[in-house]
Protein backbone atom coordinates (compact mmCIF):
# COMPACT_ATOMS: atom_id res chain seq x y z
CA UNK A 1 0.00 0.00 0.00
CA UNK A 2 2.41 2.31 0.98
CA UNK A 3 4.73 1.51 -2.67
CA UNK A 4 1.60 2.11 -4.72
CA UNK A 5 1.36 5.60 -2.33
CA UNK A 6 4.91 6.40 -3.19
CA UNK A 7 4.36 6.04 -6.87
CA UNK A 8 1.46 8.39 -7.57
CA UNK A 9 2.96 11.11 -5.46
CA UNK A 10 6.22 10.70 -7.69
CA UNK A 11 4.18 10.53 -10.99
CA UNK A 12 3.24 14.01 -11.24
CA UNK A 13 6.91 15.24 -10.54
CA UNK A 14 8.13 13.17 -13.22
CA UNK A 15 5.32 14.57 -15.51
CA UNK A 16 6.01 18.31 -14.92
CA UNK A 17 9.75 17.73 -15.25
CA UNK A 18 9.91 17.96 -19.25
CA UNK A 19 7.70 20.80 -19.43
CA UNK A 20 10.16 22.40 -16.58
CA UNK A 21 12.58 21.50 -18.75
CA UNK A 22 11.74 22.74 -21.82
CA UNK A 23 10.48 25.97 -20.53
CA UNK A 24 13.81 27.16 -19.56
CA UNK A 25 15.14 25.80 -23.08
CA UNK A 26 12.30 28.53 -24.60
CA UNK A 27 13.21 31.03 -21.45
CA UNK A 28 16.95 30.86 -22.91
CA UNK A 29 16.34 31.12 -26.20
CA UNK A 30 14.21 34.43 -25.68
CA UNK A 31 17.05 35.67 -23.58
CA UNK A 32 19.62 34.83 -26.18
CA UNK A 33 17.31 36.30 -28.97
CA UNK A 34 16.75 39.38 -26.19
CA UNK A 35 20.48 40.01 -26.38
CA UNK A 36 21.26 39.62 -30.24
CA UNK A 37 18.59 42.08 -30.81
CA UNK A 38 19.60 44.77 -28.36
CA UNK A 39 23.16 44.34 -30.16
CA UNK A 40 21.70 45.07 -33.29
CA UNK A 41 20.53 48.06 -32.15
CA UNK A 42 23.58 49.15 -30.70
CA UNK A 43 25.63 47.86 -33.50
CA UNK A 44 25.74 51.29 -35.04
CA UNK A 45 26.63 53.61 -32.31
CA UNK A 46 29.18 50.95 -31.36
CA UNK A 47 30.17 51.46 -35.14
CA UNK A 48 30.15 54.98 -34.76
CA UNK A 49 32.37 54.85 -31.62
CA UNK A 50 34.93 52.92 -33.11
CA UNK A 51 35.28 55.00 -36.41
CA UNK A 52 35.62 58.41 -34.50
CA UNK A 53 38.84 56.85 -33.08
CA UNK A 54 40.48 55.86 -36.94
CA UNK A 55 41.79 58.06 -39.37
CA UNK A 56 40.31 59.78 -41.91
CA UNK A 57 41.77 57.82 -44.39
CA UNK A 58 40.83 54.56 -42.81
CA UNK A 59 37.21 55.63 -41.91
CA UNK A 60 36.92 55.99 -45.76
CA UNK A 61 38.02 52.52 -46.72
CA UNK A 62 35.65 50.52 -48.17
CA UNK A 63 35.02 47.55 -46.90
CA UNK A 64 36.14 48.90 -43.70
CA UNK A 65 39.11 47.76 -41.74
CA UNK A 66 38.63 46.68 -37.78
CA UNK A 67 42.20 47.00 -37.88
CA UNK A 68 43.52 50.08 -38.43
CA UNK A 69 45.01 51.44 -35.85
CA UNK A 70 43.19 54.21 -33.50
CA UNK A 71 44.05 57.67 -33.12
CA UNK A 72 42.83 60.77 -30.98
CA UNK A 73 42.88 63.09 -33.86
CA UNK A 74 39.78 63.58 -35.06
CA UNK A 75 38.60 64.73 -31.19
CA UNK A 76 41.28 66.78 -31.51
CA UNK A 77 40.09 68.79 -34.17
CA UNK A 78 36.49 68.35 -32.69
CA UNK A 79 37.90 70.45 -29.40
CA UNK A 80 39.50 73.18 -31.75
CA UNK A 81 43.32 72.12 -31.54
CA UNK A 82 44.01 72.93 -35.09
CA UNK A 83 42.61 76.54 -34.52
CA UNK A 84 39.23 75.59 -35.63
CA UNK A 85 35.63 76.77 -34.21
CA UNK A 86 35.58 75.77 -30.66
CA UNK A 87 32.69 73.59 -29.77
CA UNK A 88 31.33 74.75 -26.29
CA UNK A 89 29.31 77.92 -27.08
CA UNK A 90 27.16 75.38 -28.94
CA UNK A 91 26.87 72.59 -26.77
CA UNK A 92 25.94 75.00 -23.75
CA UNK A 93 23.71 76.78 -26.10
CA UNK A 94 22.05 73.11 -26.42
CA UNK A 95 21.96 72.65 -22.61
CA UNK A 96 20.63 75.71 -21.82
CA UNK A 97 17.83 75.28 -24.00
CA UNK A 98 16.91 71.99 -23.25
CA UNK A 99 17.14 72.44 -19.67
CA UNK A 100 15.51 75.68 -19.41
CA UNK A 101 12.58 74.13 -21.88
CA UNK A 102 12.38 71.10 -20.14
CA UNK A 103 11.52 73.01 -16.57
CA UNK A 104 9.03 75.60 -18.30
CA UNK A 105 7.37 72.15 -19.54
CA UNK A 106 7.31 70.02 -16.38
CA UNK A 107 5.70 73.62 -14.42
CA UNK A 108 2.52 74.03 -16.68
CA UNK A 109 1.75 70.39 -17.80
CA UNK A 110 1.65 68.92 -14.04
CA UNK A 111 -1.11 71.38 -13.12
CA UNK A 112 -2.70 70.74 -16.65
CA UNK A 113 -2.25 66.94 -15.70
CA UNK A 114 -3.45 67.53 -12.27
CA UNK A 115 -6.82 68.99 -13.95
CA UNK A 116 -7.21 66.61 -16.41
CA UNK A 117 -6.69 63.25 -14.35
CA UNK A 118 -7.30 63.93 -10.60
CA UNK A 119 -10.30 66.76 -11.22
CA UNK A 120 -11.18 66.02 -14.18
CA UNK A 121 -13.25 68.66 -16.02
CA UNK A 122 -15.96 68.11 -18.38
CA UNK A 123 -15.09 66.50 -21.84
CA UNK A 124 -11.39 65.72 -20.80
CA UNK A 125 -11.15 63.67 -23.83
CA UNK A 126 -11.67 66.04 -26.04
CA UNK A 127 -9.32 68.13 -24.22
CA UNK A 128 -6.30 65.83 -24.60
CA UNK A 129 -7.38 65.13 -28.46
CA UNK A 130 -7.15 68.61 -28.67
CA UNK A 131 -3.19 69.00 -27.02
CA UNK A 132 -2.05 65.54 -29.49
CA UNK A 133 -3.46 67.53 -32.48
CA UNK A 134 -0.66 69.98 -32.37
CA UNK A 135 1.65 67.54 -33.02
CA UNK A 136 -0.21 66.36 -36.45
CA UNK A 137 1.57 69.90 -38.21
CA UNK A 138 4.08 69.77 -39.93
CA UNK A 139 7.12 71.87 -38.38
CA UNK A 140 7.91 73.04 -42.03
CA UNK A 141 4.55 74.16 -42.05
CA UNK A 142 4.94 76.68 -39.30
CA UNK A 143 8.60 77.57 -39.68
CA UNK A 144 7.92 80.46 -42.16
CA UNK A 145 5.42 82.43 -40.02
CA UNK A 146 7.69 81.80 -36.89
CA UNK A 147 10.82 83.29 -38.91
CA UNK A 148 8.83 86.23 -39.66
CA UNK A 149 7.45 86.98 -36.23
CA UNK A 150 10.96 86.05 -34.86
CA UNK A 151 12.83 88.94 -37.30
CA UNK A 152 10.37 91.58 -36.73
CA UNK A 153 10.68 91.24 -32.75
CA UNK A 154 14.23 90.94 -32.80
CA UNK A 155 14.93 87.32 -31.71
CA UNK A 156 16.64 85.80 -34.61
CA UNK A 157 19.78 84.09 -33.13
CA UNK A 158 18.16 84.70 -29.68
CA UNK A 159 18.92 81.08 -27.35
CA UNK A 160 15.42 82.09 -25.31
CA UNK A 161 13.32 81.59 -28.67
CA UNK A 162 14.42 78.09 -28.92
CA UNK A 163 13.59 77.73 -25.61
CA UNK A 164 10.00 79.42 -26.15
CA UNK A 165 9.72 76.64 -28.77
CA UNK A 166 11.03 74.25 -27.17
CA UNK A 167 8.29 74.39 -24.23
CA UNK A 168 5.53 75.28 -26.87
CA UNK A 169 6.81 71.67 -28.80
CA UNK A 170 7.19 69.37 -26.00
CA UNK A 171 4.30 70.51 -23.88
CA UNK A 172 1.64 68.48 -25.48
CA UNK A 173 3.31 65.10 -25.21
CA UNK A 174 4.63 65.94 -21.43
CA UNK A 175 0.63 66.76 -20.60
CA UNK A 176 -0.66 63.45 -22.58
CA UNK A 177 1.64 61.26 -20.43
CA UNK A 178 1.65 62.92 -17.08
CA UNK A 179 -1.77 62.95 -17.76
CA UNK A 180 -1.74 58.84 -17.55
CA UNK A 181 0.70 59.16 -14.71
CA UNK A 182 -1.39 61.03 -12.28
CA UNK A 183 -4.20 58.84 -12.66
CA UNK A 184 -2.57 56.53 -10.42
CA UNK A 185 -2.20 58.89 -7.96
CA UNK A 186 -4.31 57.61 -5.19
CA UNK A 187 -6.56 60.29 -4.48
CA UNK A 188 -7.36 59.51 -1.19
CA UNK A 189 -4.11 61.23 0.01
CA UNK A 190 -5.04 64.17 -1.79
CA UNK A 191 -7.90 64.52 -0.25
CA UNK A 192 -6.27 64.07 3.40
CA UNK A 193 -3.73 67.16 2.25
CA UNK A 194 -6.86 69.47 1.63
CA UNK A 195 -8.23 68.01 4.82
CA UNK A 196 -5.26 69.27 6.61
CA UNK A 197 -5.51 72.45 4.96
CA UNK A 198 -3.12 72.32 1.90
CA UNK A 199 -3.27 73.92 -0.99
CA UNK A 200 -3.17 73.46 -4.44
CA UNK A 201 0.37 74.45 -5.11
CA UNK A 202 1.60 72.55 -2.25
CA UNK A 203 -0.58 69.43 -2.65
CA UNK A 204 0.94 69.40 -6.21
CA UNK A 205 4.90 70.41 -4.86
CA UNK A 206 4.40 68.08 -2.00
CA UNK A 207 1.94 65.14 -2.35
CA UNK A 208 1.59 64.96 -6.09
CA UNK A 209 4.81 65.39 -7.34
CA UNK A 210 6.60 62.80 -5.12
CA UNK A 211 4.28 60.07 -5.59
CA UNK A 212 4.19 60.66 -9.40
CA UNK A 213 8.03 61.19 -9.95
CA UNK A 214 9.23 57.88 -11.99
CA UNK A 215 6.19 59.34 -14.34
CA UNK A 216 7.87 63.35 -14.01
CA UNK A 217 11.17 62.00 -14.36
CA UNK A 218 10.62 59.99 -17.52
CA UNK A 219 8.62 62.86 -18.90
CA UNK A 220 11.53 64.95 -18.60
CA UNK A 221 14.20 62.48 -19.87
CA UNK A 222 11.82 62.43 -23.15
CA UNK A 223 11.24 66.72 -23.19
CA UNK A 224 15.10 66.54 -22.98
CA UNK A 225 15.91 64.62 -25.77
CA UNK A 226 13.67 65.96 -28.20
CA UNK A 227 15.04 69.77 -27.15
CA UNK A 228 18.62 68.19 -27.73
CA UNK A 229 18.20 66.65 -30.79
CA UNK A 230 16.12 69.57 -32.60
CA UNK A 231 17.62 70.94 -35.56
CA UNK A 232 15.32 72.15 -38.22
CA UNK A 233 14.19 75.60 -35.96
CA UNK A 234 17.88 75.66 -34.35
CA UNK A 235 19.37 75.89 -37.97
CA UNK A 236 17.27 78.18 -39.47
CA UNK A 237 16.38 80.77 -36.59
CA UNK A 238 19.90 80.45 -34.86
CA UNK A 239 23.64 81.97 -36.31
CA UNK A 240 26.34 81.86 -34.58
CA UNK A 241 25.45 83.46 -31.26
CA UNK A 242 22.49 81.10 -30.42
CA UNK A 243 24.12 77.82 -32.64
CA UNK A 244 22.90 74.68 -30.98
CA UNK A 245 25.18 71.31 -31.00
CA UNK A 246 22.93 69.59 -33.74
CA UNK A 247 23.86 72.53 -36.36
CA UNK A 248 27.78 72.76 -35.02
CA UNK A 249 27.62 68.89 -36.51
CA UNK A 250 26.54 69.95 -39.87
CA UNK A 251 29.51 71.75 -40.49
CA UNK A 252 31.63 68.70 -40.27
CA UNK A 253 30.00 67.92 -44.31
CA UNK A 254 31.15 70.85 -46.72
CA UNK A 255 31.84 71.47 -50.04
CA UNK A 256 35.38 69.70 -49.58
CA UNK A 257 33.92 66.19 -49.05
CA UNK A 258 32.81 64.35 -45.90
CA UNK A 259 35.00 64.25 -42.85
CA UNK A 260 33.93 61.06 -41.42
CA UNK A 261 36.14 60.19 -38.85
CA UNK A 262 36.11 63.85 -37.43
CA UNK A 263 31.92 63.67 -37.88
CA UNK A 264 31.56 60.58 -35.57
CA UNK A 265 34.03 61.83 -32.54
CA UNK A 266 31.52 65.08 -32.56
CA UNK A 267 28.41 62.46 -32.97
CA UNK A 268 30.23 60.65 -29.84
CA UNK A 269 30.57 63.79 -27.58
CA UNK A 270 27.04 65.46 -28.26
CA UNK A 271 25.27 62.25 -27.55
CA UNK A 272 27.08 62.31 -24.69
CA UNK A 273 24.81 64.44 -22.28
CA UNK A 274 21.78 62.49 -23.60
CA UNK A 275 23.03 59.25 -22.74
CA UNK A 276 24.36 60.34 -19.19
CA UNK A 277 21.08 61.93 -18.31
CA UNK A 278 19.04 58.57 -19.80
CA UNK A 279 21.60 56.30 -17.27
CA UNK A 280 20.98 58.54 -14.39
CA UNK A 281 17.19 58.27 -14.74
CA UNK A 282 17.24 54.66 -15.77
CA UNK A 283 15.47 53.03 -12.67
CA UNK A 284 12.92 56.24 -12.85
CA UNK A 285 12.43 56.19 -16.74
CA UNK A 286 11.72 52.40 -16.44
CA UNK A 287 9.28 52.92 -13.54
CA UNK A 288 7.72 56.04 -15.22
CA UNK A 289 7.66 53.52 -18.49
CA UNK A 290 5.74 51.22 -16.97
CA UNK A 291 3.54 52.76 -14.19
CA UNK A 292 -0.33 51.29 -14.51
CA UNK A 293 1.19 48.64 -16.76
CA UNK A 294 0.14 46.30 -13.59
CA UNK A 295 -2.82 46.75 -11.75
Amino acid sequence: MSTTTATAKAAPVTAYAPATRKARRRSAGLGLLAWVVGLGFCLPALWMLLTSFHSETDAATNPPSFTAPLTLDSYKVFFGSDGGASPWPPLINSLTASLFSTLFVLLLALPAAYALSIKPVRKWTDVMFFFLSTKMLPVVAGLLPIYLFAKNIGMLDNIWLLVILYTSMNLPIAVWMMQSFLADVPVSIIEAAQMDGARLPTVLARVVAPVAAPGIAATALICFIFSWNELLFARVLTGVTAQTAPVFLTGFVTSQGLFLAQLCAASVVVSLPVLAAGFAAQDKLVQGLSLGAVK
